[in-house]
C-alpha cells in the first residue's frame, strides 16, 4: 500500500515573480582598480606596455601644461608689452625641441649613453662653476638665484642638467659594483663625495629648491643602488639639521616656513606679505570647486597669484579644470611612477635598471613636492611641475629624460623579442627608430666586478711555466698541483662498479612454417 504526499491545493493564481535584486553600479574606486588590473592581466600579452604607457603619460602631461601655460600667462604677456600668445608661444617651442631631445634619447643606446656619461659629468661640472663667476651667470637681481648661463640668444639652468647627469653618470658608477672596499675605494663614498660637491655648487647659487631636487635624486640612487639604511638614515639627519638651520637663520626661507606652520592651521596672520601667494594659491583652489570654473576663466592670474604659470601652475588647474582636472594631474603622475617603477624592475642589465628608477623617482617626488606646498602640505620651495610649467631649459631637459627612460623601456627584453618577432611599433616607424637589440657582445658586455689578480688565481687556472724553464711533473709537486686543478679533478667521483660479464640471453628464434607449433594456428586460422 502506497501512501502519497498530500499537495497543497490549487488555487488557480500564478505565483508573482520576485522582484529583481537592484544593480549596484561599481564606484570611481572600482573602476580605477579594474583598470589597473586589466593592464596587469594584459602585461602578458601585451610586451610593450611599458614603453607604449610611458609615451602617452609623457605627452599627455606636456599637453597639459601647454594648454595650462597659455591659460595663465595671457595677462602677464600683455602687462609686459606682448601678445597673449607671447609666453604661450615661447613654451610650444621649448617642447618642441624637448620632444626632439625626446627622439634623440630614443635614438641613442644605452651602452653608449654609458661610456659618454664621464663626459656629461665633466661638462656639468664646468657649467656649474662657471654659472657663479660674475658677469657669466644671471639671475640673481630678478629671482634672487644666480642659476643661469646666458648663451647669446639661450639661457641655460646647469642645475636642472645636472640632475640628469648626476643620474645617469651615478647608474653606471654604481652598476655592478660587487666589492664593497673600505676607506676612500667604497664606490659609495666616491659617489656621495661627487654628489656633494654638485649640491654646495647648486646651493651656492642661492637655489634652495633646485638642491633639494637634486638631493632627492642622489639619494634615491643610494637606495636602489643598495646603499646601507645607516648611511640612508646619516643623509637625512644631515638634511634635516641643515634645513633647521635655514629656518633659524631668518630670510624670507625662514618665513616661508612660519607662513606653513601657520597654513596647516588654517591661520593666515599676514595675506598682504609673506603669506600672499600661498592664500591666494588656497582662494584658487576653492573657487575651482568639483568641476572647475571652465578653461581660461580663472580670476586668479589677473595679477592676482603670483607666479601663476610656475610654480602655482597647479592652483590655475584646480581653479579651471576643478577637482577632476587636478586629480587627472596627480593619476598620470602616479601612473609614470609605475610604469617607470616596473620598467627598471625588466630592465636588461644593473645600468639600465638604476638609471630608469632614479629617472622616475625624481620627476615624480618633484611633482608631488610642488603638489603638495600648493595645497599648504609642504613648505614652499620653489620647484616647479615637471613637464607643466613654464620653463624652457626644465622643459627641454626633462622630456629629453624621460627619452632616456622609454628608451629604457623600449630595450626591455620581452619588448627587444616582440619587435625581433612582429616588427616595430608605428610610432618607431614614422621616427625612424632602429631594431632594439641585446648586448653587443663586443662592444657593450657587462665588465666584470673585479679583476682576478686582486683575489688570487682561480681554482680552474693552471700553473704557467717558469720562464726559461719546464713544467714541473705533477709528482713533485703535488701542492701545488691540489691548489691550482679544478676540484672535480681534486676528488674524482667513485669508479662505477664494473658489469657482470655473462654471456647475452640466447635470443628466441621466430617460429617459420617448419615449426609445428606455428603448423598448429595456421590451420585454426584456415
Amino acid at each position: 500500500m502506497s501512501t502519497r504526499t498530500p499537495q497543497p491545493p490549487q488555487t488557480g493564481r500564478a505565483e508573482p515573480n520576485p522582484v529583481p535584486a537592484p544593480v549596484r553600479r561599481p564606484g570611481l574606486l572600482e573602476r580605477f582598480g579594474g583598470i589597473i588590473r586589466s593592464l596587469t592581466r594584459s602585461r602578458n600579452s601585451h610586451p610593450n606596455l611599458d614603453y607604449l604607457m610611458i609615451r602617452l603619460v609623457v605627452f599627455a602631461l606636456a599637453a597639459i601644461g601647454l594648454i595650462m601655460v597659455f591659460s595663465s600667462s595671457m595677462t602677464w604677456s600683455i602687462a609686459e608689452g606682448s601678445t597673449a600668445w607671447g609666453t604661450a608661444s615661447r613654451q610650444a617651442v621649448m617642447v618642441f625641441l624637448g620632444f626632439v631631445a625626446f627622439w634623440f634619447s630614443l635614438k641613442l643606446r644605452p651602452g653608449l649613453i654609458r661610456r659618454v656619461s664621464p663626459w656629461l659629468m665633466l661638462i656639468t661640472l664646468l657649467m656649474l662653476v662657471a654659472v657663479l663667476i660674475p658677469g657669466i651667470g644671471t639671475g640673481r637681481e630678478e629671482v634672487g638665484s644666480q642659476s643661469w648661463l646666458m648663451l647669446g640668444p639661450i639661457q641655460l639652468q646647469p642645475s636642472e642638467i645636472a640632475k640628469v647627469t648626476i643620474a645617469i653618470w651615478g647608474a653606471a658608477y654604481l652598476a655592478d659594483h660587487t666589492h664593497r672596499g673600505g676607506g676612500w675605494r667604497n664606490p659609495f663614498l666616491i659617489f656621495s663625495g661627487v654628489a656633494g660637491l654638485f649640491g654646495l655648487l647648486i646651493f651656492l647659487q642661492g637655489d634652495l629648491g633646485m638642491a633639494v631636487t637634486f638631493a632627492i635624486t642622489v639619494v634615491m640612487l643610494l637606495i636602489f643602488a643598495g646603499v646601507r639604511m645607516q648611511w640612508v638614515i646619516g643623509t637625512l639627519i644631515a638634511g634635516a639639521l641643515a634645513m633647521s638651520a635655514v629656518l633659524m637663520g631668518g630670510g624670507f626661507r625662514s618665513a616661508r616656513f612660519e607662513v606653513f606652520f601657520n597654513s596647516l592651521f588654517g591661520n593666515f596672520e599676514d595675506t598682504q606679505g609673506q603669506a600672499f601667494q600661498s592664500y591666494q594659491g588656497f582662494l584658487s583652489l576653492a573657487d575651482g570647486s568639483l568641476l572647475g570654473v571652465g578653461p581660461g576663466q580663472s580670476r586668479a592670474k589677473w595679477f592676482y597669484l603670483p607666479e601663476a604659470k610656475n610654480d602655482f601652475i597647479f592652483a590655475i588647474i584646480g581653479e579651471e579644470l576643478g577637482l577632476w582636472g587636478g586629480a587627472l594631474v596627480i593619476m598620470l603622475f602616479g601612473a609614470l611612477g609605475y610604469f617607470g617603477i616596473q620598467t627598471a624592475l625588466k630592465a636588461q642589465d644593473q645600468f639600465q635598471s638604476l638609471m630608469a628608477a632614479t629617472l622616475t623617482a625624481g620627476v615624480v617626488t618633484q611633482a608631488f613636492i610642488n603638489i603638495g606646498y600648493v595645497v599648504g602640505m609642504l613648505p614652499v620651495t620653489g620647484i616647479q611641475l615637471p613637464m607643466i610649467s613654464a620653463g624652457g631649459t626644465s622643459a627641454i631637459i626633462t622630456l629629453g629624460s624621460m627619452g632616456l627612460l622609454a628608451s629604457c623601456a623600449r630595450h626591455e627584453p620581452e619588448a627587444v623579442s616582440a619587435m625581433q618577432s612582429y616588427g616595430r611599433p608605428l610610432f618607431d616607424r614614422l621616427l625612424f627608430l632602429g631594431e632594439p637589440r641585446t648586448h653587443d657582445a663586443k662592444r657593450e658586455a657587462p665588465r666584470p666586478a673585479e679583476r682576478p689578480a686582486r683575489f688570487g688565481a682561480p681554482v680552474t687556472r693552471r700553473p704557467q711555466p717558469p720562464v726559461g724553464g719546464s713544467v714541473k711533473s705533477r709528482n713533485s709537486a703535488p701542492a701545488e698541483r691540489i691548489r691550482t686543478e679544478p676540484r672535480a679533478r681534486q676528488n674524482p667521483p667513485p669508479r662505477a662498479a664494473r658489469p657482470n660479464r655473462q654471456a647475452p640471453p640466447v635470443q628466441q628464434r621466430r617460429p617459420g612454417p617448419d615449426d609445428e607449433r606455428y603448423r598448429g594456428q595456421r590451420g585454426r586460422r584456415d
